[in-house]
């Protein structure tokens, strides 16, 4: 039976460990964190994702998952670690150095080492492979060397990891075949083989398109709402045209991908990455363009806010790089009082006070939706008319069926109507 080590337990590393290991490997885990580690050793899970427990808790009690926090024997190593960003923007491969160096000690001739962590172009070739060729390896010759991205839908990560298309980047023309090898035990879609600098920069690039597609709808949303424009009405039309795709806006971009890659890109070619630097700024623009509006909404910072949603997309429980706790955080600075409603969201995740929906709502101005959680998408009337101050609700994802007129609706396809009630107030 073939053993494989995953190096980092997280929303990539996990999932992975889990479908090897429901597909004829011994594998285990490593992790740093004890809670990931204790719970994975008893069968539970320490992230959300859907199908995932049953995964684990089956590997673990066949006897083909279990983790610790020190690598051990392998055939296969998977660095499945996070990339944060520096302050200044820059990519912060620390743990990737780290979990490089934790498997010196047992690694082999003709082991396969793979990066599945997303990392700057020419990684591979100027960060990894020199740290196993100090320790004295030929990485074109005694080790097998690979790049493989993830790349997965939070929520539907199980299934991607199997059904996706796969690129696997080699140092060179071997380790992309070993390395494929690899995969080719369980994943049903094409695997794509290619140089590490080739799938480096395929990663970079899938996820900067969609963050720059998704900074044009926001600076639609901008523009509509100086010219009272429709700005979803406006996206609707659009892509009737059959070449023609716009996407959504939103009150950001969050998540460890779209928010945080293509800064990998800028920071290798600032000077070339002109658009993607200007699409960075428009979506990180967007938490304080919410603000604005909620302050034309209220009638003083002494209104009580009420937040629906702090993780970054719906139905997960991630909250990195949300533009959801910025804005909440950014409220909090302003003076506002808030009440903040998360389903999927535990308290230990947050600094601040989570509330049941009905205490969060009560006696606010306005209920502002930053996240399209399912449980969000038709709300309790009667709660809000009830509960709140004034029913007013600011629905950033355009995710909420609202029937009661006596509830006030706005969206990012009616601000104009925002604007309207501002010179009334005047």
């Amino acid at each position: 039976m073939k053993k494989l080590c995953v190096i980092g337990l997280g929303y990539i590393g996990l999932p992975t460990a889990a479908v090897f290991a429901n597909n004829g490997w011994s594998v285990h885990g490593v992790d740093l964190n004890p809670t990931a580690v204790n719970s994975i050793n008893n069968g539970e899970i320490h992230i959300e994702e859907v199908g995932l427990e049953e995964l684990v808790s089956n590997a673990v009690k066949n006897g083909y998952l279990r983790a610790s926090h020190k690598a051990e024997l392998a055939d296969c190593y998977i660095i499945a670690v996070p990339t944060p960003v520096n302050s200044n923007n820059t990519a912060n491969l620390d743990y990737v150095k780290d979990a490089c160096r934790s498997i010196l000690p047992v690694i082999k001739k003709g082991d396969v080492v793979i990066v599945e962590s997303t990392i700057p172009p020419r990684t591979i070739d100027d960060v990894v492979a020199p740290i196993f060729e100090g320790a004295g390896w030929n990485v074109y010759e005694d080790i097998y060397l690979a790049h493989c991205p993830e790349r997965v839908l939070p929520g539907r990560i199980v299934i991607e990891v199997v059904e996706n298309d796969r690129i696997v980047g080699g140092i060179n023309e071997a380790s992309a075949e070993a390395a494929a090898k690899v995969y080719d035990t369980f994943v049903t879609g094409a695997i794509l083989k290619t140089s590490a600098l080739s799938a480096e920069m395929s990663k970079l690039m899938e996820n900067t398109y969609r963050d720059v597609n998704i900074a044009l709808a926001n600076e639609l949303v901008k523009i509509s709402e100086k010219l009272g424009v429709d700005a979803l009405e406006v996206i609707k039309l659009a892509n009737h045209h059959p070449r023609v795709n716009l996407h959504l806006p939103g009150p950001g971009v969050g998540g460890h991908c779209l928010a945080v890659d293509p800064y990998f890109i800028i920071e290798k070619a600032p000077s070339e990455s002109v658009l993607i630097s200007e699409s960075r700024k428009i979506n990180n623009s967007m938490p304080n363009f919410v603000i604005e509006q909620v302050e034309k909404i209220i009638s003083n910072r002494n209104s009580k806010v009420a937040v629906l949603g702090l993780t970054y997309k719906g139905n997960i429980d991630d909250v990195r790089e949300s533009p959801a706790m910025e804005i909440v955080s950014k409220l909090l600075d302003r003076g506002f009082s808030i009440g903040v409603h998360d389903p999927h969201i535990k308290q230990n995740q947050v600094d601040f006070k989570l509330s049941p929906f009905n205490e969060a709502i009560e006696d606010a101005e306005c209920l502002l939706v930053l996240t399209d959680h399912n449980e969000f998408k038709v709300l309790d009337e009667n709660e809000i008319v009830k509960k709140m101050k004034r029913p007013f609700v600011f629905d950033t994802r355009n995710c909420v069926k609202i029937q009661n007129s006596e509830i006030q609706y706005v969206n990012f396809g009616n601000l104009d109507s925002v604007r309207t009630e501002m010179k009334l107030k005047k």
